[in-house]
């Protein structure tokens, strides 16, 4: 399958339109149908369905759109590293991770090498530890952040000076909002919304397990900030990592420190056996520097 091809069939997807995938690409509709039913034909799945006036995805052309995605980004990312002057520190450094305070220093050693090589550039993408393992399993990320408990039986990794501290996200009006800390036990018969990793956080179950408290979950969550907007329209209370939502203000929000849970070490991440571009190698050793 010829990169070129998955560029067009993600300007279809985009587009949802071939005439006007056609046009940005500058390519007659003609010549850009018969490119699409040919990469069809090859894969022997259907990858539109065609309408009157748009094509949606099918379930395998969704699977291909998210493929062709981290296809061409690692094909853009190598073409950069490789490019590069062996003279020249110059170049991109990816770092996946969650929402934190301790991401602090990793920016700390970002400034601090930008300083001395103003060509290297910080490039940081939230998400939750599914969507950073993913990532930087398949090269997409130089680096990840991930919480304990987690098994990095099969990456490098470096522990961070930073723990963070499990809370729960309430209105101020909320029953709760009056006690000076939360208990698990506390939690009983409420609504709850978690992390969507929260399943597979064992020092949370294992505490659950412990009291035989069985919790309502009634969402779940890969970004902070939507779980604060579910408990700002009262859909229930959300467990996360405490400083990382702004309750000061007017906000209608608080939170609480919830135990007897442990607190959560941070980990910077990378795979085994990197090929490390120069820039991601001073990052390494710039972080190591504020560490030790």
């Amino acid at each position: 399958m010829e990169l070129r091809v998955l560029e067009y069939f993600l300007a279809v997807a985009r587009e949802q339109n071939i005439t006007a995938a056609a046009e940005s690409l500058h390519l007659s509709q003609p010549t850009l149908s018969r490119q699409l039913k040919d990469m069809e034909k090859s894969l022997g799945k259907q990858l539109f369905i065609r309408g009157k006036r748009k094509v949606t995805l099918t379930e395998e052309g969704i699977l291909l759109r998210k493929r062709a995605e981290e296809i061409l980004d690692l094909v853009k990312k190598t073409e950069q590293e490789i490019t590069l002057s062996d003279d020249s520190i110059a170049g991109d450094i990816y770092i996946g991770t969650g929402e934190s305070e301790g991401v602090r220093l990793l920016i700390r050693a970002g400034m601090n090498l930008q300083q001395l090589y103003p060509d290297i550039h910080i490039h940081t993408v939230s998400g939750d530890a599914y969507d950073l393992m993913e990532h930087l399993d398949k090269g997409l990320f130089d680096f990840a952040v991930l919480w304990d408990p987690i098994d990095l039986s099969k990456y490098e990794s470096m522990q961070l000076p930073y723990k963070d501290s499990i809370c729960l996200l309430m209105q101020k009006n909320s029953p709760l909002a009056s006690k000076e800390k939360i208990t698990l036990t506390d939690l009983a018969g409420l609504p709850i919304i978690t992390a969507r990793q929260q399943d597979d956080n064992s020092i949370f179950m294992d505490a659950l397990q412990k009291f035989d408290i069985k919790l309502n979950i009634v969402a779940s969550y890969n970004l902070i900030y939507n779980a604060s907007l579910m408990v700002q329209e009262g859909m229930g209370y959300a467990i996360g990592f405490d400083n990382i939502i702004d309750t000061s203000g007017n906000r209608n929000l608080i939170t609480k420190p919830l135990y007897p849970l442990t607190e959560l070490s941070m980990n910077l991440v990378w795979k085994k056996y990197p090929v490390f571009n120069k820039a991601s190698s001073l990052f390494l050793q710039e972080v190591s520097k504020l560490i030790f």
